[in-house]
């Protein structure tokens, strides 16, 4: 069986590799606190993998609930991520219905299905990314109860600005996340989330869901305050990277079905940057 530590080696590994924007924040953190980090998105990226790759099935995802169910026991397969989100959770004390939650919403992705409302839609992005956030405060540390319900907005908030960045690449997929009720009020039809061209009806329906992102955004900030202090400049980075990801797909008046918004690496590094003066 592979050790705790050559598990946080691989978890490390794939963090370094695949996590786009949550590394930038994991660099702020102690030690201890970065390779949990790293368990957790390792657990998270491979749960997003499962429903994204080619014939994907829901027995796939079967065996996985079933393996990870084992790894919260202590019995672990052949996988390398699980004694280290084992050794994270417990060292953490994780709510383990976090992760089932996880599992649930990234299962959801199996099948074709239809967001009807913006409650629909909050359901599942709480199963995919609040519950991520929920996990992170576990290892900022916090004391605050009111923490969670904020963490669970600050995720709504990051998960709406990945729709909005997403939005083609998704319709390609058979994924049409921005409620159905969104899109009967301004006019426009599921099939032009995968095409090319910008109608007014569209660029309403972007300024309307990218004003509900920054409602969540803005109400999730006192998050900051709540987390350890040791803590609060990598949380401060993880949101502003995703705030100033949104302002960049408003900035560029929702030229998404043309391209993918991203910030560049120097975006990104002077974002840490200003978070190591906050310490």
């Amino acid at each position: 069986m592979i050790s705790v530590r050559a598990s946080y080696q691989y978890c490390r590994r794939v963090a370094r590799t695949r996590a786009k924007n949550f590394y930038y924040s994991f660099v702020l953190l102690s030690k201890e606190q970065k390779d949990a980090m790293c368990a957790m998105y390792a657990f998270m990226r491979y749960c997003d993998d499962l429903s994204d790759e080619p014939g994907a099935t829901a027995a796939s995802m079967k065996k996985w609930r079933a393996d990870f169910t084992r790894a919260l026991n202590g019995r672990f397969d052949e996988h390398p991520l699980w004694p280290a989100f084992h050794d994270a959770v417990t060292r953490f004390k994780i709510p383990q219905q976090y992760f089932y939650d996880m599992i649930d919403g990234v299962e959801s992705d199996l099948t074709p299905h239809t967001v009807r409302t913006f409650e629909d839609l909050y359901q599942y992005c709480y199963c995919v990314a609040s519950v991520v956030g929920l996990t992170t405060i576990h290892i900022f540390g916090f004391n605050d109860p009111a923490a969670t319900k904020l963490a669970e907005k600050c995720g709504i908030a990051f998960q709406l600005t990945n729709i909005l960045r997403d939005v083609r690449e998704d319709a390609g997929l058979g994924r049409v996340y921005i409620p159905s009720e969104d899109l009967q009020r301004f006019g426009v039809r599921p099939e032009e989330l995968g095409g090319s061209e910008r109608t007014e009806g569209f660029l309403r329906l972007m300024t309307f869901e990218a004003d509900r992102a920054r409602r969540y955004y803005e109400a999730s900030r006192p998050l900051i305050e709540m987390v350890d202090q040791r803590s609060r400049s990598s949380l401060w980075v993880l949101i502003t990277i995703y705030w100033r990801l949104l302002e960049k797909i408003q900035a560029s008046h929702y030229d998404v079905l043309s391209r993918r918004i991203s910030l560049s690496t120097w975006e990104k590094l002077r974002i840490v940057g200003r978070g190591l003066v906050m310490r």
